[in-house]
């Protein structure tokens, strides 16, 4: 089991680096390109800050989803380290499962708003491009994040620690 946990969020951690690595560095160039267009050439990129937008949809969802993957969410503590190992154990195998269902349906619920949006054949104002292709990684960025927190239930179920994901055990 542990090897498929492995596999798993070994394919989905390489999705989500080149997806948040390629769009701040896409958003570096195209609003430096933007700079120089309008203090150098008096012009600037009339599609600048649209593609900034859509790039930031796409590194705050499978943002997060990394952020799971390496114990980063946010976490209200102040309670939870006052409490004994057991309880710690118990808390954080629900907060795991809860939050993976919870993610789960939040996609669930993403991909009726992407088709929704499909159907309206919405199109970005500057680009002209579907709005509903950028929006997609939405309901992506919700499930890989699921899958983490599944992912530390399972673990939390299965192993004598308390994991925060399957890479984080809580010290």
């Amino acid at each position: 089991m542990k090897n498929i946990f492995n596999s798993i969020s070994s394919f989905t951690e390489s999705i989500e680096k080149f997806v948040v690595f390629f769009s701040i560095l896409l958003m570096m160039v195209n609003s430096t390109a933007n700079a120089i267009g309008r203090y150098v050439f008096g012009k600037s990129l009339f599609f600048s800050e649209e593609l900034n937008q859509f790039l930031i949809v796409a590194v705050t969802f499978i943002g997060f989803a990394y952020a799971v993957r390496k114990g980063r969410n946010i976490r209200m503590t102040a309670v939870y380290d006052s409490l004994s190992y057991a309880a710690k154990k118990v808390i954080s195998t629900v907060i795991s499962i809860t939050t993976g269902l919870l993610m789960f349906y939040l996609a669930y619920k993403a991909i009726f708003y992407v088709i929704e949006i499909k159907d309206l054949n919405r199109l970005s104002p500057a680009l002209q491009f579907p709005v509903y292709i950028i929006y997609s990684i939405i309901p992506v960025g919700l499930s890989i994040a699921g899958l983490q927190y599944l992912i530390a239930f399972f673990m939390n179920i299965t192993h004598k620690e308390i994991y925060l994901s399957h890479e984080v055990i809580d010290s």
